[in-house]
């Protein structure tokens, strides 16, 4: 069982590695994009450019493009360019926990919005899910236990409430028919792309978000910072997939003092071993 369970765990960090690659891959060609589209390079690219590209509220994997924006610098690729690194400290967008509870309400219920759109936005905004962890999760990382349904992102699986539960059902099974038109049957992906064997891309999902009013990084940031105030950095860890050192971050912007309430806790535990 320990070997298994190493097995496993191995096999969560390979996946975790590859799809850290992919992100930077992939910022690394969207900022590309997006200087071929303004007639620029690397090379023409100036501050004001770059300045202009970082005001834009649409773009993603900032951080990402950030590293290849040094890189580039670092190898002459690029000059006079800087994209400094920035010490987290809290999010910068009001915390809007009553759109976050509304858009749920309105994914759980409104039945004319797309299967996959609603799963996908209810993974990021009750969950704190990252588009990019949402594209690559399979049925694989799907588990039902009679009327249980249950979902993996980090080591443990977490149990998902009844109307969500039904919705995910709906989408395995959907995907399933889908899958026999143009993909193969066995095809793992939970958001299949139109490409036989390949998952819907990020920036499609990102689109398909935002355009039943969910704003990613926003509505994620919402998300997390509100489940730092009720789990502990570990639990939160473990639940979601993120690195504790993330965990820890967010859950001391949001006041969650955790360490705190399990030392005094223990000081408690000790006291009542004493009388």
């Amino acid at each position: 069982m320990r070997r298994l369970q190493r097995r496993l765990g191995d096999d969560h960090t390979t996946r975790l590695q590859d799809l850290n690659v992919r992100c930077h891959v992939t910022a690394a060609n969207n900022f590309l994009d997006w200087l071929g589209g303004e007639g620029l390079t690397p090379g023409t690219c100036t501050q004001t450019d770059l300045e202009r590209w970082m005001a834009d509220p649409t773009v993603s994997y900032r951080d990402e493009t950030g590293h290849f924006v040094r890189w580039s610098v670092q190898h002459r690729h690029a000059r006079d360019l800087n994209y400094g690194t920035v010490r987290w400290t809290g999010p910068l967008s009001t915390i809007d926990s009553e759109k976050r509870w509304a858009d749920a309400r309105r994914l759980l219920n409104d039945d004319t919005l797309p299967t996959p759109d609603r799963v996908a936005g209810l993974l990021l905004i009750l969950y704190a899910q990252k588009i990019a962890t949402i594209s690559q999760l399979t049925v694989d990382d799907v588990h039902f236990d009679g009327d249980t349904v249950s979902i993996t992102f980090g080591t443990s699986p977490v149990v998902l409430p009844a109307p969500l539960a039904s919705l995910v059902r709906e989408l395995v099974a959907t995907r399933r028919r889908k899958a026999k038109i143009g993909t193969p049957e066995d095809a793992p992906w939970l958001f299949p792309g139109g490409q036989p064997g390949r998952p819907l891309g990020d920036d499609q999902i990102g689109q398909r978000l935002h355009k039943i009013g969910i704003r990613p990084k926003q509505d994620r940031s919402t998300a997390l910072f509100t489940l730092a105030t009720e789990v502990p950095a570990a639990i939160l860890a473990r639940m979601l997939g993120v690195h504790i050192k993330v965990a820890v971050q967010w859950q001391q912007a949001s006041g969650g003092d955790w360490a705190a309430y399990a030392a005094d806790v223990s000081r408690r535990s000790r006291d009542q071993h004493i009388l």
